[in-house]
């Protein structure tokens, strides 16, 4: 079967959803991860993605902005997916449109709850524990020109028990995130060719 889908991946942190994603397409025989960028030059999965032969690129601001030095890149790249792990920065318009319905993210929470500008990481599970919520997961969903409001692709949950700590719900959040987010990206690109 032939090589098919080239995939993008777009992370600022340490990388451990983007290594993930990476060995679960290590021999797929229809997707590549082909290339890791980051907009921050220190990001754990640099290192990570380097160790498993995926090449890394990192830009800054005003070119990711600017976005047309980050689209000759995907096109040099023939990238035909890509997927936001662990990225901070919202999407230029620019790229949505050159990547209609080809670009996901992932949430750590059940969208719409806990979501939109300046909700990310530990700053969630900390909402979802002092709002006192008894279940909290993650959300994989299209990306649009607004903090996590495109299409829903899929949700995951897991408990929130009341001695749970926002470390502890964080780690159950990272579980799900690590076990459903390569199978929903297999699943998501063999659906969109």
């Amino acid at each position: 079967m032939k090589l098919t889908s080239r995939l993008a991946l777009f992370a600022s942190g340490s990388g451990s959803n983007a290594e993930v994603i990476i060995r679960h397409f290590k021999n797929h025989p229809q997707i590549e991860v082909a290339l890791v960028l980051t907009n921050n030059a220190t990001a754990g999965v640099i290192e990570r993605a380097q160790k498993l032969d995926v090449q890394t690129k990192f830009f800054t601001r005003e070119q990711f902005r600017e976005s047309e030095p980050i689209l000759q890149l995907l096109r040099e790249y023939e990238i035909t997916h890509i997927v936001l792990a662990g990225f901070l920065l919202q999407i230029p318009t620019s790229l949505i449109q050159e990547y209609p319905s080809r670009i996901i993210n992932i949430h750590p929470s059940l969208l719409p709850k806990f979501g939109g500008k300046g909700m990310y990481g530990m700053k969630v599970h900390e909402a979802v524990k002092q709002s006192g919520e008894t279940e909290t997961g993650i959300t994989i969903h299209e990306v649009n020109e607004h903090y996590d409001d495109g299409r829903v692709l899929f949700q995951a949950k897991c408990k929130v028990e009341a001695t749970d700590t926002p470390e502890q719900i964080a780690r159950n959040v990272q579980a799900l995130e690590h076990h459903h987010f390569p199978l929903v990206i297999e699943k998501w690109i063999l659906s969109t060719k």
